[in-house]
């Protein structure tokens, strides 16, 4: 295994991931503050599960996303 196009790959796909997750919640918490189910100063619960099947990963990764400060 090349070591380096190993990582570099990893990145790529992580950077997907975050700019695709970004802009879907984006685009959620924009919809509920229109229509009415949000507030706008919740703090959201996040849950994210990555799984890679072929070498048996789930790891779920738990979070908050506060939508107006403290």
């Amino acid at each position: 295994m090349n070591e380096e196009h190993f990582n570099i790959e990893i990145r790529k796909f992580l950077k997907t991931v975050g700019v695709t997750a970004q802009r879907e919640i984006e685009n959620s918490v924009r919809e509920a503050l229109a229509s009415g189910s949000l507030a706008g100063d919740e703090a959201l619960a996040v849950e994210v599960r990555l799984e890679i099947e072929a070498v048996g990963l789930t790891l779920p990764i738990d979070g908050t996303i506060e939508l107006e400060s403290k």
